[in-house]
């Protein structure tokens, strides 16, 4: 599986709303111009990220968006699925598309793409956005 721009840049957003959490909503201009972002490519990687309870929207003079649940609540894997879909290396053993290969039965690779499937998962579901700031505190 290869994490795509939406993804990539998703997390990124997401990792600037927890590093502001107490301080109240962030324009998505504001994100944009601080991670070199397209603001348009923005708005289409938000709306996802809101209709999963991810991240609320405020209106108004001081508005923008916040984190939906503290950053020690949200995990990578939360915001990768709502803007990539399902984590798996082959759709086969994606959620909910077991029955899409008629080989299923005989597959002699299937155990290896599960196995695949379940680190990728168990990675990105155990890093919350509090641990990327750790991780990021850490390295400088």
């Amino acid at each position: 599986m290869r994490i795509s721009a939406k993804g990539e840049y998703g997390v990124r957003a997401m990792v600037i709303l927890a590093l502001v959490f107490y301080d109240g909503p962030v324009p998505l201009r504001e994100i944009a111009e601080r991670e070199c972002i397209s603001y348009q490519f923005l708005e289409q990687i938000f709306l996802p990220l809101r209709r999963a309870g991810l991240v609320t929207s405020v209106r108004g003079a001081k508005g923008g968006y916040i984190l939906a649940k503290p950053p020690n609540e949200i995990n990578v894997g939360d915001i990768i699925r709502a803007l990539e879909g399902p984590i798996a290396p082959v759709e086969c053993v994606a959620e909910g598309k077991a029955d899409s290969c008629s080989r299923g039965d005989i597959c002699l690779t299937r155990g290896v793409w599960q196995r695949l499937r379940d680190s990728m998962s168990e990675v990105l579901d155990d890093i919350t956005l509090a641990d990327v700031l750790c991780m990021s505190a850490d390295s400088t």
